[in-house]
């Protein structure tokens, strides 16, 4: 072992033992889709040194390695995928769940199919493509579709915060399905998350019983934001973030600049 790693290894093994600091990922570690910056992968390197790290995400494994690197499982010691359905502890997969077995395949077409005759009636600024991305703990729904770019992601938006788009939607879905219990989760710029009850970021909780304080970062903390469960839950301390600039900031007056 390098004198490097062993300094590392011997910091880790000092921090407390009984916290760790839960991160949601879009707004909150990076700008919406865009990339890690380094100032926050060191701001993570100096946290993991004081307590344990986690990170909480409604995406997939896949996106998480596109914004925080290939070594995303190395950045913490808990990585949650898509709300916590894929789990990891450091590099060994704790969890894997599916929503398919969960809801069974006749429930997920009758949502889905309506999901899709309601887009067929919908008229936007533009439409793209990928309206309907199907994870293994949710279905990720856009009106405007996935495959829009950088600009039309932001100019969708902004229309969507005047005209109330997804709002709409997911009245329409809770009411078409109220049987199905399902939950219905507006997040990032231009989608929104279907999943069972349950299966939101507090999920991932069930899996850090021997901490004694868990704390959350998130931006979408407001009621039916992705992060609003979590950052209620009695189980954490929570903290609501604007941007990922205000993250960096609040870990350093809450852990490190003591």
């Amino acid at each position: 072992m390098g004198e490097h790693a062993g300094q590392k290894r011997a910091a880790t093994e000092m921090r407390s033992k009984d916290v760790i600091v839960l991160f949601d990922v879009d707004g909150t570690l990076t700008k919406p889709r865009n990339k890690v910056t380094q100032d926050m992968l060191e701001t993570l390197a100096l946290l993991r040194e004081k307590v344990y790290v986690g990170m909480v995400g409604g995406s997939d494994l896949s996106k998480q390695l596109e914004q925080l690197g290939e070594n995303v499982l190395d950045l913490f010691d808990y990585t949650f995928s898509e709300n916590g359905l894929v789990g990891f502890k450091e590099r060994e997969l704790i969890n894997e769940t599916s929503m398919a077995d969960f809801l069974g395949e006749e429930k997920l077409q009758k949502l889905i199919n309506y999901i899709l005759k309601y887009f067929s009636e919908l008229t936007l600024p533009v439409k793209r493509g990928t309206f309907i991305e199907f994870r293994k703990g949710m279905l990720n729904v856009s009106p405007i579709g996935r495959n829009c770019s950088q600009a039309e992601r932001d100019e969708y938006e902004r229309y969507d915060l005047e005209h109330g788009i997804r709002k709409s939607m997911v009245e329409a879905l809770k009411k078409e399905f109220a049987e199905m219990d399902l939950v219905y989760s507006i997040g990032g710029q231009i989608s929104f998350d279907v999943f069972p009850r349950g299966w939101d970021k507090t999920y991932c909780l069930r899996f850090l019983d021997d901490f004694k304080t868990i704390h959350f970062f998130g931006d979408k903390t407001f009621a039916g934001g992705n992060d609003h469960e979590i950052y209620e839950s009695e189980r954490t301390v929570g903290h609501s973030v604007k941007t990922y600039e205000d993250t960096i900031r609040e870990c350093k007056a809450l852990f490190l600049d003591q």
